[in-house]
């Protein structure tokens, strides 16, 4: 992206230091100095301030050495005592039958006693602010995990085996590796192996028809399958900040296809790929060009009759700030509203909080200025902090010491499919969403007037993932606290992505859901948890049963397109803005 003129009234002054920001953060990977060190001077200071805490820490950490110490005798003599601490469940580093023996039992059990150290040092540090301690405790997990013993060829027993029977040579196809990661990311090249997948080959490979097309978005139209079809259409509304093929991954991978194969007409927004040109661009504009757009052309294709409106991830935030729109304007063109991974109450929306303060958002903004948007690398780079152990130790693992090439499937290669986001949108996402929870509170504004959540009547469709580390279920489960409309909750097994493409034969599956009706009592979500009924397999299967329930007997399916209210097929599926890098 190329830098912006001198414009939108920035004086000399403001120019100069939002300059120096933007260079600055190419060298901090968009974090700010300024709240990076406000955390650990806030901790620091109290911390120096307690000299009780501190007198605990030093007899945690004295009862600790002791038992290290008697562990590493006995297992020196061959019979390895009971493991003094335990790994949590989702951390596989020391699963490995090599780690139960001399000496690297001694390695991992000391390491994960500094890891219970440094979480107890970090915690409970009396005046410290909740946000600071949250982004003390991320640092010093980040460290320690830098410094985990299977990261090192010589204290990783499965590394040592490896490199013993292969003579080493594992170790030089991981320089290969290395180089040819390099060379891709210095050349802008997908990662090795995505050239397998192509979009309108083996991903998005539905059929359809581009029915719309603005500055911002195409709309898709996808072909029935069904001789007849549910008279109320589905408009899914994806995140722009991924590209929408996700939901129409390959043939067995698909929403799109099992929501077409279980007799609905499916309508797809595909945003297009922001450059400096859309820098502009806001959530007013993803509103309006978007979902509103969207709307008035389904409703000129499908004429009288309402429409199921379906948002995953910050698409369905975006949903629901339209529903709530059309709500207070008396537009009932919605049928229900189903929200996939989607939070509207930030207050507690996951480890991406950490990143989020007036200095750090102050920062972004600097950044996004100079470049008229987020990068795709910018972004990928943070998601690979919150899970550095899976997304970039483990890899490096893999990849560099191991020598190994895991192929991709089609859900990472459609993840290396990166998007942009546009430097005005994503400062007042960031702001009014994130920051200062607007949405959640009542002050978000569209058509300078604000919304409520509370004026949605349609029934709500919520979905939520339990490993989700971008949208929480909990925090996802709030819609509970903010609609008075009949609510149905699905909490499905997986992550973000992982858990919401969840096709009915992919296996380990399973989900609990329950509905609470219009005007019904708050249930808080741990006694939901207990009481929800629990089904084996995947949650699409209840999500057709549900959007079946609230729709009319089936009909013949609609033409692709209406020429003759101004929305003629002007391209095949999968359209072009989806192939934008």
């Amino acid at each position: 992206m190329s830098r912006p003129a001198r414009s939108s009234g920035a004086t000399p002054g403001e120019y100069m230091d939002r300059s120096l920001h933007a260079a600055l953060a190419r060298w901090t990977l968009g974090l700010s100095p300024a709240a990076v060190g406000a955390a650990y001077l806030d901790w620091a200071v109290h911390l120096a301030a307690c000299p009780g805490k501190r007198f605990d820490l030093l007899g945690e950490a004295a009862k600790q050495m002791a038992r290290f110490a008697n562990y590493s005798w006995a297992a020196s003599l061959q019979s390895p005592p009971p493991t003094i601490v335990e790994p949590l469940p989702q951390d596989r580093r020391f699963a490995g039958a090599g780690w139960q023996h001399w000496p690297f039992n001694i390695l991992s059990q000391g390491f994960l006693l500094q890891e219970q150290w440094w979480q107890a040092a970090t915690s409970n540090v009396r005046g410290v602010s909740r946000h600071h301690e949250a982004m003390v405790q991320f640092g010093a997990r980040q460290i320690l995990d830098t410094l985990s013993p299977s990261n090192f060829l010589p204290t990783n027993p499965e590394l040592l085996a490896r490199t013993a029977s292969e003579g080493g040579t594992n170790l030089l196809h991981g320089l290969q590796h290395m180089a040819e990661d390099w060379q891709r990311q210095v050349t802008h090249q997908p990662p090795v192996g995505a050239d397998e997948f192509k979009v309108g080959v083996n991903l998005a490979t539905s059929p359809g028809k581009v029915v719309l097309r603005n500055r911002l978005i195409e709309l898709i139209q996808y072909a029935p399958r069904t001789e007849k079809v549910r008279p109320e259409p589905i408009l899914i509304v994806p995140a722009w900040i991924m590209k929408y093929y996700i939901l129409d991954l390959s043939e067995t991978d698909s929403l799109v296809r099992y929501l077409t194969e279980q007799g609905f007409t499916v309508f797809m927004i595909s945003w297009k790929n922001p450059g400096p040109a859309e820098r502009d661009l806001g959530m007013e504009d993803y509103r309006t060009l978007g979902v509103m757009a969207a709307l008035d052309a389904i409703s000129a294709i499908v004429p009288s009759v309402k429409v199921h409106a379906l948002g995953y991830c910050l698409g369905g935030t975006l949903l629901t700030i339209a529903a709530a729109t059309m709500a207070r304007e008396g537009d009932q063109r919605l049928k229900s509203v189903t929200l996939l991974a989607a939070q509207v109450d930030f207050s507690e929306a996951g480890e991406l909080t950490l990143f989020i303060d007036e200095s750090q958002v102050a920062f972004l903004e600097d950044m996004m200025w100079e470049q008229g948007g987020l990068d795709a690398s910018q972004m990928a780079g943070t998601f690979r902090l919150l899970r550095s152990n899976d997304l970039l130790w483990s890899y490096i693992q893999r990849n560099y010491l191991l020598a190994e090439r895991p192929p991709l499937n089609d859900l990472m290669a459609w993840n290396a499919d990166a998007t942009r986001m546009p430097y005005r949108m994503h400062s007042e996402y960031l702001r009014h969403l994130f920051l200062d929870n607007d949405l959640a509170e009542g002050r978000y504004l569209t058509g300078g007037k604000p919304v409520a959540i509370s004026d949605i009547r349609v029934p709500i469709f919520a979905v939520g993932t339990e490993w989700d580390h971008v949208a929480p279920w909990r925090s996802t489960y709030k819609i509970h606290l903010l609609a008075d409309c009949a609510i149905t909750y699905v909490l499905t097994v997986g992550g973000h992505n992982a858990g919401i493409v969840s096709a009915i034969d992919r296996p380990n599956r399973s989900y609990r859901i329950a509905t609470r009706d219009a005007g019904g009592a708050y249930l808080d979500p741990d006694r939901w948890l207990d009481e929800a009924t629990r089904h084996e397999g995947s949650w699409w299967p209840a999500l057709t049963a549900w959007l079946g329930a609230h729709s009319g007997e089936p009909v013949a399916p609609p033409a692709l397109g209406a020429a003759e209210a101004g929305y003629p097929p002007i391209g095949d599926a999968p359209g072009t803005y989806v192939l934008e890098t």
